[in-house]
């Protein structure tokens, strides 16, 4: 969104009105991609907003127009580990991980706006949110299997919670790029909008008097009543998809039994075609780790969730599939990662200490 009433060089903005703060993602022109610095301000400013008794929910949404936010700054995790400064990459984890658990457990409402890309670290934001508003330009996925990470940000627990049958395997280890109306309908996002509705939706914010329960759960509806005019009520269901990833995805316990499971398909076989196109493209270690974290960390505590994240990405992280995949992906665009192996079936079981 455009961030009009407000020239900082800053990274993250505050703004206070009545009885909202706002946190902005303030770097647009990287998609608002969280760095280190940002994800200190942002808990610096959520420990100020718990002891300001003005303040009684949170908004967050990112400048600019193209995204929410794109994930992390994994360019930076890459170059920490060719640097051989394992510390600066685990530090950059644990305190992206502490941020987003204050956000889960924050005391008061927290109202994310899922305005265009909506990835990674990003996607964890929105997640922590009692209201997380997607739009007709949102794209949201978790790409990382790509770049030779997993999916993570506490989403190899929190999606069992929240999705429908198969999609947490489904969409953690294929990528799978959601519109906004598709956010909704598997449970990433609580609402739909028009995105050009936005800026009313938050002058309506801004300037809200009422007083709110105490109850953050409580509190969160009564602003979600507030707002119900701006949401689309009409979202379509897509049983087909639904009753084919819950076929094919739901409580696979091996990579080369879902692989099998496919091979055998009857139903919907062109979307077979596709996970075997995006599972080629893949690094075969991250996806074994994906999908023995989904099986480790299904209905677990979420703090529990991101120790066990934290454990793997250190596993990751020392693995040359990371470091190539962001070459490849990010730094060189020759789109051809070497990845270590290069087959799923040559992937030994990863001691990922959990």
């Amino acid at each position: 969104m455009k961030e009009t009433n407000v020239q900082s060089e800053s990274k993250i903005l505050i703004r206070r009105q009545h009885r909202m703060t706002s946190i902005v993602l303030n770097r647009p022109r990287a998609l608002n991609s969280l760095n280190l610095e940002m994800i200190r301000l942002i808990r610096k400013a959520l420990d100020e907003i718990e002891a300001d008794e003005r303040c009684r929910f949170v908004l967050l949404y990112g400048a600019g127009e193209k995204g929410f936010c794109a994930g992390g700054d994994v360019k930076a995790l890459a170059q920490a580990i060719q640097q051989k400064s394992a510390f600066s990459a685990d530090m950059i984890l644990e305190q992206e991980y502490d941020m987003l658990l204050r956000l889960h457990r924050f005391p008061k409402p927290v109202i994310v706006l899922a305005d265009g890309i909506t990835m990674g670290a990003g996607l964890g934001v929105a997640a922590s949110a009692d209201m997380a508003v997607a739009t007709e330009r949102t794209r949201m996925a978790m790409p990382e299997t790509r770049i030779g990470f997993f999916p993570d940000v506490g989403s190899t627990g929190w999606m069992f919670d929240r999705c429908p049958a198969g999609y947490p395997e489904y969409l953690g280890l294929t990528g799978y790029e959601m519109n906004g109306a598709e956010t909704v309908r598997v449970g990433f996002a609580t609402h739909l909008s028009s995105s050009d509705r936005l800026p009313e939706l938050i002058n309506i914010l801004e300037g809200y008097e009422t007083n709110l329960p105490n109850s953050r759960i409580e509190a969160a509806k009564q602003l979600a009543s507030a707002l119900d005019p701006f949401f689309e009520k009409d979202i379509s269901a897509n049983t087909d998809m639904d009753e084919w990833v819950a076929a094919y995805f739901d409580g696979k316990s091996a990579l080369v039994e879902l692989i099998e499971s496919l091979r055998q398909c009857s139903i919907q076989t062109h979307l077979c075609d596709q996970v075997f196109e995006r599972l080629a493209e893949r690094s075969p270690t991250a996806l074994v780790v994906t999908l023995k974290l989904l099986r480790h960390n299904e209905h677990r505590p979420l703090e529990d969730v991101f120790q066990t994240e934290l454990s793997a990405a250190r596993f990751i992280l020392n693995h040359p599939d990371y470091v190539e995949g962001v070459r490849a992906r990010l730094v060189d665009k020759d789109d051809n990662p070497r990845w270590q192996p290069d087959k799923i079936e040559a992937v030994k079981d990863p001691d990922l200490k959990l």
